[in-house]
């Protein structure tokens, strides 16, 4: 199979969806890697690490999209990658679909085999695909929060952890799961006064263990949610619901009741945000202000930290592109945690969450991969 490595071209996305040594692997397992000049450049991969490992390099994005049998990636594609998106080609990579109907329509108009990272599915309910971007999103929110309370970067001139005598930044975080839970770790390991919200707390007692005294936990309802996030200095969103549009945590009757200067993080902003007034921003405009208070809504934040986020992918997906070089069809029928990914094949859509989003027909999906040829 011919799989291609297009350059991404969301802003400020530096991510590439292989590396060369995952290349090599796969040109040793007898495919053939088309990689688009300088697609690897922002992760430090460089073309000649692509060419050592076995792979061709063309120009332009078009000389990839129209070769590859599978394209693999890291963004949903855009602009004038729909336009190149083809029926009998099979694309994954992260998708997000519930987010934006006009995608959601054109990647199912396209014919293409769409498989979606995000819902990649174990049978334990974990999402192995999206868990690596979700660590580092993470650790990452509060970073960006110590950053954006500083003075000279727009923020009010708070210090995270405080010092003695001043008290640490009250740090409310919504979702206790993968990115909650390292979000807590780094907001912890600063100092803040942590305060981590979630509906299940077996996953709030596993971190009550962990910390103990250093962090509350507080099961989450709109009234909880209202009383923690009134004195929040930072709140950051962390929920998903896989496949489906996130649900707002943060309403329009709460937002009169937030602090001033309050900074809010939408880690979830790529599946439509868990804030109203939330839209997605970028790494190089990364926050916009709304009544006095700040967002942060930068829908690819692992793209800050290229070099990391794109060999821990890689460590993910690898053995899933494998599969599916092997024949698409056949790997999804096989495996039923990849079976999941599918979002959409020969014009059908088969995600429960996108067609709610949107009203769109649902397909079954055992019909649509049983119908499925390689």
């Amino acid at each position: 199979m011919i799989i291609g490595i297009p350059v991404e071209i969301k802003d400020d996305e530096s991510r590439v969806g292989l590396t060369p040594a995952g290349a090599a692997e796969l040109i040793a397992a007898g495919h053939s890697i088309v990689v688009q000049t300088g697609a690897g450049a922002g992760a430090l991969c460089t073309d000649e690490d692509y060419a050592a490992a076995g792979a061709e390099i063309v120009d332009g994005a078009e000389a990839v999209w129209e070769r590859a049998d599978l394209v693999v990636k890291v963004k949903e594609p855009i602009g004038r990658e729909l336009d190149l998106l083809r029926e009998g080609q099979t694309l994954f990579t992260y998708l997000h679909l519930a987010a934006d109907e006009e995608l959601s329509r054109r990647v199912v108009d396209s014919g293409a085999t769409a498989i979606a990272y995000e819902t990649v599915q174990l049978e334990d309910g974990s999402l192995p695909l999206l868990m690596p971007m979700s660590e580092i999103a993470g650790r990452l929110a509060p970073q960006e929060a110590a950053h954006l309370l500083m003075k000279p970067f727009g923020g009010p001139g708070r210090l995270m952890g405080g010092v003695p005598g001043v008290p640490p930044v009250r740090t409310l975080i919504l979702g206790a799961g993968t990115v909650g839970s390292h979000a807590a770790k780094v907001a912890v390991g600063m100092g803040a006064d942590v305060t981590i919200m979630d509906i299940n707390t077996q996953k709030l007692r596993e971190l009550d263990r962990e910390y103990g005294t250093r962090i509350r936990t507080h099961t989450s309802s709109p009234a909880h949610i209202l009383e923690e996030a009134r004195a929040a200095d930072v709140i950051i969103g962390t929920v998903l619901i896989p496949g489906g549009r996130t649900p707002q945590l943060i309403t329009a009757e709460m937002v009169p009741e937030l602090k001033q200067n309050v900074l809010l993080i939408d880690v979830a902003i790529d599946q439509g945000g868990c804030f109203v007034g939330s839209r997605p921003t970028s790494h190089h405009d990364p926050i916009f202000h709304e009544d006095g208070r700040t967002y942060y809504c930068v829908g690819n934040m692992p793209g800050a930290v290229p070099v990391s986020a794109t060999t821990a992918l890689t460590d993910q997906t690898l053995p899933y592109i494998k599969m599916l070089a092997e024949g698409p069809f056949e790997a999804m029928r096989a495996r039923r945690d990849l079976a999941l990914g599918l979002q959409a094949a020969g014009g059908r859509l088969v995600e429960p969450g996108v067609a709610e989003a949107f009203g769109l027909p649902l397909e079954d999906l055992d019909e649509v991969l049983a119908a499925g040829r390689d």
